[in-house]
């Protein structure tokens, strides 16, 4: 049952977020997270099994959850660029597929979406997407730029420089590069495919959606 694996995931991922700022007990089966790329991972997992799942009523709101869930566990930690930008990269893949009805990679259609587009994102949904991917580039660009990189991180890129996997399994170049002179073009790529979806299915295409303007801001949590 995808819905309760995802639940039970979920609420085992918030339970470490918490333990990270406790003093851990020795008989605790419960590990506190020690960096964002720890995070990274389990919520990569999850977007993997929705993603594989093939049915829209349970991926929109769960990585729409996930896409909120990362505005607020990205925050504690050191930054970690790979980490972070491989995660949102597969986000937008699923976000910007799920908009269009068809796989952006294959352009082969979705699973629910032989009829049209009635089982993907409804207005309100796209609405709180919008509002998610607006907030998580800002705050993306505020993180990286405030302190040094994860240094578990530097030493993974330096002994990988292959690139992460699609979900086919195939390796692909990791697009992002973590120098800080380039970060904020890294930053504008941040749910690129996903802001252009958006602004055809909500009829603002040359809108400003892919500049990063910081009282885009989402006051209320999303």
């Amino acid at each position: 049952m995808v819905r309760r694996y995802v639940e039970d995931r979920l609420l085992h991922i918030s339970r470490r977020y918490v333990k990270k700022f406790g003093n851990p007990n020795p008989g605790d089966e419960v590990v506190g997270f020690k960096s964002f790329g720890e995070v990274a991972k389990e919520l990569d997992g999850l977007v993997n099994v929705l993603w594989k799942s093939g049915t829209p009523s349970l991926q929109v709101p769960f990585l729409l959850k996930l896409a909120s869930d990362f505005t607020q566990f990205v925050r504690p930690f050191p930054p970690s660029p790979r980490a972070t930008f491989e995660l949102l990269r597969k986000l937008d893949h699923c976000f910007a597929s799920l908009l269009r009805g068809q796989d952006m990679d294959t352009n082969e259609t979705l699973p629910g979406f032989e009829n049209g587009l009635r089982s993907g994102m409804t207005t309100t949904d796209m609405v709180r997407c919008r509002s998610l991917v607006e907030q998580t580039r800002v705050l993306v660009v505020e993180i990286l730029s405030s302190g040094d990189v994860d240094e578990d991180e530097d030493e993974e890129e330096e002994t990988d420089m292959d690139g992460d996997e699609d979900f086919g399994g195939n390796q692909i170049p990791t697009p992002w590069d973590v120098d800080e002179e380039r970060l904020h073009m890294d930053a504008a790529r941040i749910y690129e495919n996903t802001l252009v979806k958006l602004g055809e299915r909500l009829g603002d295409p040359l809108g400003n959606e892919n500049k990063i303007d910081t009282s885009t801001v989402c006051s209320q949590g999303c």
